[in-house]
């Protein structure tokens, strides 16, 4: 049982300092935020697909505060209020972070149930985004467009492609037999 839990630890460390070198490695970045990645979320939704909820929601929480260290608080030389900072703190990461670990609630399906999985984590980390873009960042939509639209156009241009080369990448590793095996839901 100890060792089963170590083993667990180790995993999730490997793969939270996986997804952090990952994330700084940047296809496109957005001026005020948001950033098209080499497959940052990927580990942590695998671990979450693993081991399930009861580890993969603890582990994505971690991955937030982590996102929020690495992000060198640079949104506090935005001129935003206290409200509106911790708006970014909770919707920007706390939130859009932790959704990841939710990934693994259809992980006995198989790989139909981890693109169900990724997908829905995807959407509920580009809404909290969404959110955020039309109750802070709105006041800066360009003339002509509402925060709306804007909030939907600029976090849509990075999330849809994180969308889509998570689960390519995703489908790719769970099509190689060594790593379905690795990740392949443990039966609790």
């Amino acid at each position: 049982m100890k060792r089963t839990q170590t083993l667990i630890l180790v995993e999730c460390a490997i793969m939270l300092a996986l997804a952090c070198v990952l994330s700084e490695i940047k296809i496109w970045a957005m001026p005020m935020g948001g950033s098209v990645t080499l497959l940052s979320m990927l580990p942590i939704v695998l671990i979450s697909i693993k081991h399930g909820l009861g580890i993969g929601i603890p582990l994505a929480g971690l991955y937030s505060l982590v996102q929020l260290m690495m992000s060198r608080f640079v949104f506090f030389g935005w001129g935003l209020t206290g409200t509106a900072i911790f708006g970014v703190f909770m919707l920007d990461y706390i939130v859009a972070f932790s959704v990841l670990g939710f990934a693994g609630i259809f992980r006995k399906k198989g790989l139909p149930g981890w693109i169900a999985g990724i997908s829905i984590v995807m959407i509920l980390r580009f809404l909290s985004h969404f959110a955020s873009g039309i109750l802070i960042f709105g006041q800066w939509a360009p003339e002509g467009s509402t925060p709306f639209m804007h909030s939907l156009l600029y976090n849509g241009t990075y999330m849809l492609p994180e969308l889509v080369f998570t689960l390519i990448g995703a489908i790719f590793l769970m099509k190689t037999p060594v790593i379905h095996k690795m990740f392949t839901p443990e039966v609790s």
